[in-house]
């Protein structure tokens, strides 16, 4: 069994992503996607999926009432079949048992009884520690209930690769694919991004048009530092990622930033899309809406991290403008963490999808621009 995790909001566009796979679908819920298939599947999950945070492979269920059960059960796994000798294991974990008052301990004695277990089958004990660049394993214990996993993907699969210029507080690699999707754009018709920043909406649109996994570019994922890792079956895997070469719409995105511009771009450039966007400097209110159609989303501040609300109506009041005399024909969104400032746009929105952005509830709002 593999586990899919992903944020609050994003778990229907994972479902639709892992069903497109061909994979079947186990469970779906608020956490994730429950999904069934071998390393090679959890290998190609991790190159393809958009909207997913961290592919766990399931190695063990087993009832656990305490820290000395999860011991015994995680010590009759073979972990010498799956993590070298001399290489590196790190614990995660999520727990709702009322025997563990911190995860910590219980991360500990995973790892003991790993590294015990490995100790005893190859004579040498692997490095341990709380960084996630070597073998990951994921605990999911709540009750008596305890799920053990390869964590697959070792950091989140938010860190696609190309971003080496962030800037203030962009948005999230998957959340940004997500808010793309949930738009329903497919790379048909055009893709308006004002206030770009550091270009993620725009760069996940192209990668999302021309069909390119998200992870090409990354250089490394959790199971290559595992003996399950099969270089070959993943060089095949890469080599079934045929993008195509053309869109029939454009990306444009502008920023009032020249900054931002420049890191965009050199972020595109990363990603492999750089060619597929038209970047320019200037206001929102400058910013072009080609004629054809298709969507506009624009992702201001909204009063927390970089900005107040206060400061931030004008702001408002603009995308509302631009929507109204530069956006007719084309679906309108907006994505913010501030009810009140999406209030000033002075639009009614069509919908409202709720969205979690980290520990901050944020909405997309939807305008049909006639």
């Amino acid at each position: 069994m593999i586990m899919i995790t992903t944020a609050r909001g994003l778990e229907n566009t994972l479902r639709n992503e892992v069903a497109g796979l061909g994979l079947p679908i186990l469970w779906a819920g608020g956490s994730g996607v429950k999904t069934e298939g071998d390393f090679a599947d959890a290998m190609r999950l991790n190159l393809r999926c958009r909207t997913g945070h961290r592919v766990l492979f399931l190695i063990k269920s087993a009832v656990c009432g305490n820290a000395d059960d999860l011991y015994r059960e995680v010590f009759t796994i073979p972990w010498e079949t799956m993590i070298p000798a001399d290489g590196y294991v790190s614990v995660s974990s999520h727990i709702a048992n009322e025997t563990i008052r911190d995860n910590r301990y219980a991360n500990l004695r995973c790892k003991d009884a790993i590294v015990d277990r490995i100790k005893e089958r190859k004579g040498q004990r692997p490095d341990a520690g709380p960084e996630q660049t070597g073998a990951v394993v994921n605990v999911y214990w709540r009750g008596d209930r305890c799920d053990i996993y390869l964590d697959t993907s070792g950091e989140p699969l938010s860190k696609r690769g190309y971003r080496k210029i962030p800037l203030g507080a962009p948005m999230q690699e998957t959340l940004a694919a997500g808010v793309i999707m949930t738009a329903g754009w497919d790379g048909n018709g055009n893709f308006v991004n004002p206030m770009c920043g550091s270009g993620t909406l725009a760069i996940e649109a192209a990668l999302i048009a021309l069909k390119r996994p998200p992870g090409l570019v990354r250089p490394s994922f959790g199971f290559m530092r595992t003996l399950l890792y099969d270089k070959k079956a993943w060089e095949r895997i890469r080599a079934e990622a045929v993008p195509i070469t053309a869109m029939s719409g454009k990306i444009i995105a502008t920023d009032i930033d020249p900054a931002a511009i420049d890191a965009a771009r050199r972020n595109a450039d990363t990603a492999g899309v750089a060619r597929q966007i038209d970047f320019s400097v200037c206001d929102i209110a400058e910013t072009p809406a080609p004629e054809g159609g298709g969507i506009v989303v624009v992702n201001p501040e909204y009063g927390v991290r970089l900005g107040e609300e206060a400061s931030l109506i004008d702001t408002y009041r603009k995308i509302g403008y631009f929507f109204k005399r530069r956006c007719r024909g084309y679906g309108g969104y907006l994505f913010t963490g501030s009810t009140k400032l999406a209030g000033q746009v002075g639009l009614k929105s069509k919908r409202r999808i709720n969205f979690m952005s980290g520990s901050l509830e944020c909405r997309l709002y939807q305008y049909d621009l006639y």
